[in-house]
């Protein structure tokens, strides 16, 4: 099937005499689309100190201060300076993005995986079927995706705020369908972003079907597709057509934490 571009070709800026309005005109392959750039809507859920949202069965993250020779990183315990390892993982602590190294036995970065970081987006909300003891998100769900959408932004339901602190261990969580992630594949879809930890089932003895589906694992592996996942959307962000900024850590490893951004098309 005949792959989807969408490129970033300029951005031109302009301010108003508003100080909180920052309009942009982005031109796309076979559009022009505007947006406010001091409008930001961030879906990250962020790493915190034995708090947040957590997965995989291991103990929360830990930011603490450092001391050595004397030296104590702590402001408030008399140090110069607050100077903190922090101790998480990627894959279980707050949003990341992911590319194909997750599931290869060569390494591949994921900082690797983005050559931009601008897409157009579509945001869905879906109430996951239900399939035996499983909640399933099936291709039907995405009847009205939209021709020249790079990303897919999955809203679960329900989607309460503890979604923001949930852990996900043990609790066999909804998760996306080998063939939705085809179809994804096929539509040029680039970039796959959930509000659940995984998108896989989560005990299915290292199966990965929906992985190695969106990621074309045995066939022409896709290096440049990424997927996002520990997302948290608000129920006041409507479901529809955005520009996303999809930030990820510059850290050299098969995930990196992310802070991806919607800016709504004006």
């Amino acid at each position: 099937m005949k792959k989807l571009f969408i490129l970033t070709i300029f951005i031109i800026i302009s301010c108003t005499t508003k100080p909180t309005f920052m309009q942009t005109t982005i031109q796309l392959e076979n559009e022009t689309v505007t947006i406010d750039l001091s409008q930001p809507e961030d879906i990250s859920l962020a790493v915190q100190n034995e708090a947040g949202v957590g997965a995989w069965y291991i103990d929360q993250p830990q930011i603490k201060h450092v001391e050595v020779d004397g030296y104590v990183g702590n402001v408030k315990l008399g140090g110069s300076t607050n100077f903190n390892n922090v101790h998480f993982n990627p894959h279980s602590h707050g949003t990341h993005t992911e590319c194909i190294g997750h599931i290869t036995e060569e390494f591949h970065s994921v900082n690797k995986a983005l050559e931009k970081t601008f897409f157009k987006a579509q945001l869905f909300t879906v109430k996951p079927d239900k399939q035996g003891e499983d909640q399933v998100i099936t291709p039907q769900h995405f009847q009205d995706l939209n021709t020249g959408v790079e990303a897919v932004i999955i809203r679960t339901l329900p989607n309460g705020e503890q979604k923001s602190s949930k852990n996900y261990s043990n609790t066999n969580p909804p998760f996306i369908l080998e063939e939705t992630m085809i179809r994804f594949r096929e539509s040029g879809i680039k970039h796959v972003l959930i509000d659940l930890p995984s998108v896989d089932k989560e005990k299915d003895n290292g199966a990965l079907l929906a992985h190695k589906a969106f990621w074309d694992f045995n066939g022409t592996q896709r290096l440049d597709a990424t997927i996002t996942e520990l997302i948290y959307v608000p129920d006041t962000t409507a479901d529809g057509l955005y520009m996303m900024d999809l930030q990820v850590a510059p850290l050299e490893n098969d995930a990196a934490p992310s802070r991806p951004i919607l800016y709504q098309i004006l």
